[in-house]
């Protein structure tokens, strides 16, 4: 009987480790060795401050997280990156181990999935670059939501790991103008990195630079409700403004007066969990992790990870995500002893 060590979420501000007992890999799945797995200081933080309802699901489209709560204690985190060490099946199975898998699976030193459910990776694609395929997968759902056009103004507020990522992609495309919100000195210069063509401060800044029009698409990526008073104030005559944040708990007054009616702005909810129902003819999600793939082997993530920690330190790495944010740009746990 293999054992594992698995991080639960055990209270406001406390993760656990707690050894588990891992039985063999039923058929059809494999049981693989951790070796890296990316935290997201979004979603994550809210659930470590205690900011997010006890009754919310995890994420019922997620098989390891389906049917469990954000009420402690859970476990949680799904960017795990893995080396399949055993399988349950036949001969075609065995062919699995030795092969290094992505999983959205909670962090854990070890984990059992199903075949179906793993993402093999491609051939010399490290670990650490493996374990951002859920927030590429993220940045990609926001660009097919947000569908940004030839010539377009576009801003992106939050410079975190998504935003980036988002400020990477668009990059690419032959806009106006790309123009980032990021307060953070060291986010704010890998906005530039990422091919921002001006990383503003605020709002007054943005709105400088993105000329008297106003922004054609806004990203909202910041996770903080408050942030949303600036895209609308940024966003020109009937302007897209594309929400990716999850604020969780957290509330702020927002102004939904004059400039939001008079410009007939529509605000669009984007989330990685389903494909917009206008796109699911020409989409599901084994195209968009084919070009999530496609996205991470072009964009050079190494910049983004500044932070690896070993896995028996998480209580420090959340600690450290939670009380200075502007240290820490992407973090991994880490497995050495792996």
């Amino acid at each position: 009987m293999a054992r594992r060590l698995s991080l639960l979420f055990t209270g406001p501000r406390r993760v656990e480790l707690r050894e588990e007992e891992l039985g063999p890999p039923p058929p059809g799945h494999v049981l693989c060795r951790t070796l890296a797995s990316a935290v997201s200081a979004g979603t994550e933080l809210l659930a470590f401050r205690g900011q997010l309802p006890a009754d919310t699901p995890l994420d019922e489209t997620l098989g390891a997280l389906g049917g469990s709560t954000f009420a402690y204690p859970f476990r949680y985190g799904y960017a795990s990156v893995g080396e399949v060490t055993a399988v349950g099946g036949g001969a075609a199975d065995r062919a699995w181990v030795g092969r290094r898998v992505f999983a959205f699976e909670p962090h854990a030193s070890a984990f059992v999935a199903r075949v179906e459910d793993v993402q093999p990776v491609p051939q010399g694609t490290p670990a650490e670059k493996a374990a951002l395929l859920a927030h590429m997968e993220t940045a990609i759902n926001l660009l097919l939501d947000g569908a940004p056009l030839y010539g377009e103004r576009v801003l992106v507020i939050g410079q975190g790991t998504v935003g980036l990522l988002v400020t990477a992609l668009l990059a690419r495309f032959p806009l106006g103008a790309l123009v980032a919100v990021e307060p953070l000195p060291a986010r704010a210069e890998a906005g530039r990195r990422f091919g921002a063509d001006h990383v503003a401060a605020g709002e007054e800044a943005a709105r400088h630079a993105l000329g008297p029009g106003g922004a054609d698409l806004v990203y909202e990526l910041s996770g903080d409700p408050a942030a949303l008073d600036l895209a609308i104030a940024a966003a020109g005559h009937e302007a897209r403004v594309v929400v990716g944040s999850w604020y969780g708990g957290k509330r702020a007054p927002v102004d939904l007066g004059g400039r939001f009616h008079r410009r007939r702005l529509r605000l669009v909810s984007s989330q990685v969990s389903h494909i917009a129902a206008a796109l699911s003819a020409r989409w599901d999600r084994a195209r968009r992790f084919e070009a999530a793939w496609a996205a991470l082997g072009d964009v050079d993530t190494g910049a983004l990870v500044s932070h690896r920690v070993p896995f028996r330190e998480a209580q420090a790495a959340y600690e450290l995500l939670d009380a200075h944010p502007e240290r820490v740009l992407q973090l991994l746990l880490t497995h050495p002893d792996n």
